[in-house]
């Protein structure tokens, strides 16, 4: 199986969307009981009961451990994902974000007024596009021939 034939709007389980992400299950078990990113298929409901989250939960997990990666703070990355839920439109991975020390812009076209305008340290700009590539491609081994999601681990 290759990464184009990924079903998109299949469902994993919590342990599977931390291996795909590259996190512990503790850590997405705490963004979820902290509102970072809410399994948006199904949420804990009790003992027992078990998460399920989608393609585009993935993405958005794994673009809060590359921020993190990135060295900005977990309070950062929040405000960086309630500006994001609320001004990009569609694929959010299509975003570009630039970091500079520990400030956050979201560089829409071509626009990076306010992050020139501060003229402090370099501007690193964090293509989001990579990381749709990098859950794909942690996605494939978890599909059979088929392209459907293996049984929750």
């Amino acid at each position: 199986m290759d990464v184009k034939s990924i079903d998109i709007d299949a469902g994993y389980s919590g342990r599977q969307a931390a291996t795909v992400v590259g996190i512990s299950y503790r850590q997405l078990d705490y963004w979820a009981r902290t509102d970072l990113i809410r399994p948006s298929l199904t949420d804990a409901a009790g003992s027992g009961s078990r998460r399920r989250y989608s393609y585009r939960d993935l993405l958005e997990l794994r673009m809060v451990k590359t921020l993190l990666d990135a060295g900005i703070r977990l309070e950062s990355v929040r405000t960086v994902f309630e500006y994001l839920r609320n001004h990009v439109e569609g694929d959010i991975t299509s975003a570009h974000i630039v970091i500079s020390g520990q400030s956050v812009v979201l560089a829409d076209g071509e626009e990076l007024v306010d992050a020139v305008r501060s003229g402090q340290g370099v501007l690193n700009v964090l293509s989001l596009a990579g990381v749709k590539n990098d859950v794909d491609a942690q996605l494939v081994p978890l599909h059979g021939d088929d392209g459907v999601a293996a049984a929750a681990v």
